[in-house]
């Protein structure tokens, strides 16, 4: 394995088990500071609305400096602003202010890290003499042993270490992908034909153009990025509420962490088949498959049956998710153009951080006014409305690789493409 594609994936793994550590950390240790779940809904809440706004507006920054730089300084400012806490809490002790301040400055880190990470992946895979499916695979399945070992190592570490403590762990993973980061070479993140002129109404202008290609210019990159808005407000739904309800109320929520595990399993286990066997069948096939599979999965959890019925269903569902999130992360990356990749792709992950809140949102609306069962129907039939769209939708059925180009034509790949 070359060193541009070890170091990419070094860093993306260490981040994401940062990210997934953290979110189990942070809540849990509200919790224990002051003993109200209302004060964790209000510090969840107030970090979200700067992070969307984050991933909007620093999408167009990430399109004109070095990603590889970008993603350096995003990990170090998500390290920071983790470590002032037990910092913080040493000094003073911490109140819910503290959570919030340093959770908007860390919403400057999170989100656009992961936008200037993932727009670096062409250039790695180019420079590494790797397909581009073959990378992302190994990124989702490296992602995936990331979120499946996270929550439990964050809740190992809430009981073991000592209140804000937990926290230097988290930092430190962000510090490492840092510097795994700068093993990368500086030429990989080079940005090709990026304006000097820094005025707001150029600022402006860049984030327009992306926000053109997204929802007016190419119907595919329209068409994923909506696939991939409902799966994640369908799995928030069913993660966020709906099993920790149904659970709940059958006096097992022991089981949930079960469950949760083999959706992580099913995800880690669908990504790697793919790496390994994708070459073997055209992305159309695989699309087809995934999104049929996902149904299935999503159907045996959709009623809320028993609780192995449940296991067997999240395992599927996380198996076909897999494949699906790394063929939809592939033609992402292929068919964006690399000079408007930070803004769409910040655009991107600024609607995915919100979709979640508008899954559970929803859900518990329908589980207050109708019942349990009738929610998790609900979100099951929006799945497969949104699947056999995508079946049927012409935009999805030419999904043959692309030459990846080098950054210096990607303007002319783009007219090319999307005029």
């Amino acid at each position: 394995m070359k060193r541009p594609m070890l170091a990419y994936l070094a860093s993306y793994s260490l981040s994401t088990l940062g990210n997934s550590v953290a979110a189990v950390v942070l809540p849990l240790l509200v919790l224990q500071t002051t003993g109200s779940a209302l004060d964790a809904g209000v510090v969840a809440a107030a970090t979200a609305v700067p992070a969307v706004l984050a991933g909007l507006f620093m999408g167009g920054v990430i399109d004109r400096v070095n990603r590889r730089s970008a993603s350096i300084v995003t990990d170090l400012v998500s390290a920071a602003a983790v470590a002032a806490l037990p910092l913080v809490d040493m000094v003073s002790g911490l109140a819910v202010g503290w959570f919030v301040l340093f959770g908007v400055v860390g919403s400057f880190g999170d989100v656009p890290g992961l936008t200037a990470r993932e727009a670096l992946v062409s250039q790695v895979a180019v420079s590494s003499g790797v397909t581009l499916d073959r990378l992302v695979a190994l990124r989702e399945s490296l992602g995936g042993v990331a979120m499946l070992v996270g929550p439990a190592l964050g809740a190992g570490l809430v009981v073991v270490l000592d209140g804000s403590a937990a926290l230097w762990l988290t930092a430190a993973f962000s510090l490492a992908a840092a510097w795994m980061t700068l093993f990368l070479p500086r030429r990989v993140g080079a940005v090709a034909n990026s304006e000097s002129n820094t005025s707001p109404r150029t600022l402006l202008r860049q984030m327009r153009e992306g926000w053109t290609l997204l929802f007016r210019r190419s119907p595919l990159v329209l068409c994923v990025t909506v696939l991939n808005l409902v799966m994640v407000v369908v799995l928030a739904a069913f993660q966020g509420l709906l099993l920790p309800v149904h659970f709940t109320m059958s006096g097992k929520e022991g089981q949930l962490g079960l469950v949760l595990s083999s959706l992580a399993v099913g995800m880690l286990a669908g990504s790697a088949i793919y790496a390994a066997f994708g070459a073997r069948a055209g992305r159309r096939t695989w699309l087809s498959i995934a999104l049929l599979g996902s149904v299935v999965g999503l159907s045996l959890i959709g009623t809320l049956p028993s609780v192995w019925v449940i296991f067997v269903g999240a395992f599927v569902l996380g198996f076909f998710g897999g494949i699906l999130s790394t063929i939809l992360g592939v033609l992402m990356a292929e068919r964006i153009p690399d000079h408007l990749r930070g803004r769409v792709t910040g655009t991107q992950n600024a609607m995915m951080t919100a979709a979640p809140s508008l899954g559970i949102f929803g859900t518990g609306i329908l589980i207050e006014h109708a019942s349990l069962t009738t929610a998790g129907l609900v979100a099951t039939a929006l799945w497969v409305v949104a699947v056999v769209t995508a079946l049927l939708a012409p935009t999805l059925r030419d999904l043959a690789p692309l030459t990846m180009p080098d950054s210096d034509n990607s303007e002319s790949v783009t007219r090319e493409l999307f005029t």
